[in-house]
C-alpha cells in the first residue's frame, strides 16, 4: 500500500485532471469524481482504500451540501412543503419498498429480510440529486421540490429500515416494538434539540462572533454549527446529513446567511468531490468481466431505474396538475442511494442474502449512481418521448430568452455588470420606456434578477462573441458600471473592435484613470463620486435625446421620492462582509409560492396587515410580470412575489407568505 501522502498526490492530480476535461466536455463535475474512484479504488488499480475516516469525511461532505441547502430552506418553507415531505414521501418509501420486497420474496427470500432489501432499494442519492438538480437549476422547478420532499422522508425512513437490518443481522425472528419506538423517540429529540438550539442559540451567536470583527473565528463558529449538528442527527440513528440540514435552515432566517454559505463553500466543494469518489470505489469493476453476473447486473440495474421511476411516478401524480412533471419527478428519483448500498452491504456481509442475488444487487445500485448524471441531464427529453409529446409549450426560461432576443434586434442600452449602480441606471430607463439587456458574473444575482424579470444574462462582458449575441449592433448606448477600471477597459477594447461609433459611458470610482479610459474609447467617463446613479442615468438619457428639461424633471423627482426608484437591488452572490452594520442594507428578493402556503388564496394586504413591513415590487405570474402591485391582489401557488426590505424585514415577509 502506497505511504498516505503518495496516496493524497495521486488523488489530486486525477481529480484535477478529470474534472478538466469534465469541464471542457460541459459535463458534470460528479462524472470525473465517479471515475477517479472507479479508477484509483480497491477493486480497480488499487492506490485509494476503502478506509473508515474516507467514509466518514464522504458523509460530511453530504452533511455540508445539506446544511448549504438549508440555507436556502426557511423553516416557513418546510411548513409550507409538510404535505409533500410527509404525504408524498411517505408513498415513495412505502410503495417502492413494497414491490421490491414482494418481488425478492418471489426470489425464495424471507419476508423480513426481503423487506430491508426493499428499504434499501427504496433510498435515492441525496447528494448526487441535489448537486445535479442544482447544477441544472431545477431544484426549484416543480418535479426538483418534489423529488427533495422525497429525499427529506427517506433520510427519516432509513432508520426503521436500519433497526429492521440489524435485528436481522442479530439473529432475532422480529423486531422489537420497544426498540423502534426508543428510535423514532431519539430522533424526534434530536430533531427538536437542534431546532431549538438554531432558534434561539444561533442567531445571537452570530451576531456576537459578527461583531468581534474576526474572520476566521466566523469561520470556526460556521464549521461548529455544523458538525455539531450532524453529530447529534448521528447520535440519535438519523442521518449526518439531516441535522445539518435543520441547522441551515434555523441560520437561514438570519441576515448572516450568505457569508455562512460563503465560508462554507470550499469544504463542501472538497468533501462532496470525496463522497462522489468513494461512491466510485464501491464498484467492483472484476464483477462486471464475468459475463454472466455483468449480464444479471444490467438486468437488475434496468429494472431497478424503470420500476423506481414508474412508481414514483404513479405516486407523484396527485400531487401534481401535469403527467410531464409526475414522470419527470419519477425519472429524477430512479436511481439508488448511499443508504441502500450501506444497507444492502451490511445484509449481505452478515449472509442473508445470497451472493448470486446481493452482489449483483449491489452493482447495479452502484451503477445507478454512477449513470446518475445520464438519467437527470436526459429527464425531460426521456418525459417528453415517453408521453409522445413533440412539441411542447416554451418553459418560463427560454419565454425569457426569446424575449431577450427580441429586445436584442431593437434599440436598445447595453448594461455591462448589474451592480447596485447598473440596477439603478436600469429602473430609470424601464421608466422612461428604454428597453435594455444586461450582463454580469453573478450566477446568484443573475437567477434573482431573472425571477424578477429583468433581462439579465450571464456573461463576461469583453467576450465579443456575447456583445453580438446581445445586440450591439442595434444598441443606442453601452454603460459599464464595473468600479475596476481595468475590467471596464478590457470591455471598451472589445466594444471599439465591433462598434466603433456607439456610445459608451464608463463609472469608475475617482478620476485617476479618466484618461486611460478615454484612450480606449469611453464616450465619456462618471466619476463615483459625483453622485454617480444619477450623473450616469442623465448621461444616458440625453444620449437617447430626451429633452434637457425633461432628464432634469425626472432627477428631481427621483430625488424628492427620496430615490425609491433607484433601491430595487438585487443582492450579490458572494458574501456580505461579517462586520456589516450600515443601516443601507435594503435588497431585492424573490420568494416563489409553493402549493399549501400561507398565502394562497390571500391578498398582499392580508400579508401586510400581520405585521410586514416591505416593499411589493412587482409579483410574476406565468412568466409575465406586475410591477408595483395592488393591495387587492390575489396571490396563487406558483407565483413569484418580488419584495424589498432589510434582510430582517425580507425573513419576516417570507415567513408570512409561507406560514402566515
Amino acid at each position: 500500500m502506497l505511504a498516505p501522502l503518495t496516496q493524497a498526490l495521486i488523488l489530486l492530480a486525477g481529480s484535477v485532471l478529470l474534472v478538466t476535461i469534465a469541464r471542457r466536455l460541459a459535463l458534470p463535475t460528479s462524472i470525473a469524481y465517479l471515475v477517479v474512484g472507479l479508477v484509483l479504488g480497491p477493486h480497480a488499480l488499487g492506490v485509494l482504500s476503502d478506509s473508515g475516516a474516507t467514509r466518514l469525511l464522504a458523509e460530511l461532505g453530504v452533511a455540508f451540501l445539506l446544511f448549504t441547502l438549508g440555507l436556502e430552506f426557511s423553516l416557513p418553507r418546510m411548513l409550507a412543503m409538510r404535505r409533500e415531505v410527509l404525504g408524498l414521501g411517505a408513498a415513495q418509501v412505502t410503495a417502492t419498498a413494497g414491490v421490491f420486497a414482494l418481488c425478492g420474496h418471489l426470489l425464495g427470500i424471507s419476508w423480513l429480510i426481503a423487506i430491508a432489501l426493499g428499504g434499501a432499494v427504496a433510498m435515492s442519492s441525496t447528494a448526487i440529486l441535489l448537486q445535479q438538480l442544482t447544477e441544472r437549476a431545477e431544484l426549484n422547478r416543480t418535479h426538483g421540490r418534489l423529488a427533495f420532499s422525497m429525499l427529506l422522508f427517506q433520510d427519516l425512513a432509513f432508520v426503521p429500515f436500519l433497526a429492521l437490518g440489524s435485528a436481522l443481522i442479530a439473529g432475532q425472528n422480529r423486531v422489537e416494538l420497544s426498540g423502534s419506538v426508543v428510535a423514532v423517540i431519539g430522533g424526534a429529540l434530536a430533531i427538536v434539540a437542534v431546532l431549538a438550539a438554531g432558534r434561539w442559540l444561533l442567531r445571537p451567536l452570530f451576531h456576537e462572533i459578527a461583531h468581534s470583527r474576526l474572520r476566521e473565528l466566523f469561520t470556526l463558529a460556521v464549521l461548529l454549527v455544523v458538525l455539531a449538528s450532524a453529530w447529534v442527527s448521528h447520535v440519535a440513528g438519523l442521518s449526518f446529513a439531516l441535522g445539518a440540514f435543520l441547522s441551515g435552515m434555523m441560520l437561514a432566517e438570519t441576515e448572516y446567511r450568505h457569508q455562512i454559505e460563503a465560508v462554507i463553500r470550499p469544504f463542501r466543494d472538497l468533501l462532496l468531490g470525496l463522497f462522489f469518489i468513494s461512491v466510485g470505489m464501491l464498484l467492483d469493476v472484476h464483477l462486471l468481466g464475468r459475463a454472466s453476473e455483468l449480464a444479471i447486473a444490467v438486468l437488475m440495474l434496468l429494472t431497478l431505474v424503470i420500476l423506481k421511476a414508474t412508481i414514483a411516478a404513479v405516486v407523484t401524480r396527485p400531487f401534481t396538475t401535469s403527467r410531464f412533471k409526475a414522470l419527470r419527478t419519477g425519472i429524477v428519483m430512479s436511481i439508488g442511494g448511499e443508504f441502500g448500498v450501506a444497507l444492502c452491504t451490511i445484509l449481505l456481509q452478515a449472509g442473508l442474502v445470497p451472493e448470486g442475488l446481493g452482489e449483483p444487487l449491489l452493482v447495479a445500485i452502484v451503477l445507478s449512481m454512477l449513470l446518475s448524471p445520464l438519467i437527470l441531464n436526459n429527464n425531460k427529453r426521456v418525459a417528453r418521448w415517453l408521453l409522445h409529446e413533440h412539441a411542447p409549450a416554451p418553459t418560463a426560461s427560454e419565454r425569457e430568452e426569446a424575449a431577450t432576443t427580441e429586445i436584442a434586434r431593437r434599440e436598445h442600452v447595453i448594461l455591462c455588470g448589474f451592480g447596485r449602480v447598473g440596477q439603478n441606471v436600469a429602473r430609470v430607463l424601464e421608466s422612461q420606456g428604454f428597453e435594455y439587456i444586461a450582463l454580469d458574473l453573478d450566477p446568484a444575482r443573475i437567477r434573482a434578477a431573472r425571477q424578477a424579470g429583468d433581462p439579465v444574462l450571464f456573461g463576461d462582458s469583453a467576450d465579443e462573441e456575447l456583445l453580438g449575441k446581445v445586440g450591439l449592433r442595434t444598441a443606442s448606448a453601452i454603460v459599464i458600471s464595473f468600479s475596476d477600471p481595468a475590467t471596464s477597459i478590457g470591455i471598451l477594447h472589445s466594444v471599439r473592435r465591433l462598434r466603433p461609433e456607439v456610445p459608451v459611458l464608463v463609472r469608475t470610482q475617482d478620476d485617476a484613470r479618466i484618461k486611460e479610459l478615454q484612450d480606449a474609447g469611453a464616450t465619456d467617463v462618471v466619476p463615483e463620486t459625483f453622485e454617480a446613479s444619477l450623473m450616469l442615468v442623465s448621461h444616458v438619457l440625453m444620449l437617447l435625446r430626451v429633452p434637457v428639461p425633461r432628464v432634469v424633471r425626472t432627477l428631481g423627482e427621483i430625488r424628492r421620492g427620496r430615490y425609491a426608484v433607484l433601491r430595487n437591488i438585487v443582492p450579490r452572490g458572494d458574501a456580505r462582509p461579517v462586520d456589516e452594520t450600515s443601516e443601507h442594507r435594503e435588497e431585492l428578493k424573490s420568494v416563489v409560492v409553493p402549493p399549501g402556503a400561507w398565502a394562497v388564496g390571500r391578498t398582499l394586504g392580508d400579508v401586510r396587515s400581520r405585521g410586514v413591513e416591505v416593499t411589493f415590487t412587482g409579483v410574476r405570474r406565468l412568466g409575465i410580470l406586475g410591477r408595483d402591485p395592488a393591495g387587492d391582489m390575489v396571490l396563487r401557488d406558483g407565483d413569484i412575489v418580488v419584495i424589498y426590505g432589510q434582510p430582517e424585514e425580507l425573513e419576516r415577509a417570507e415567513a408570512v407568505l409561507l406560514a402566515g
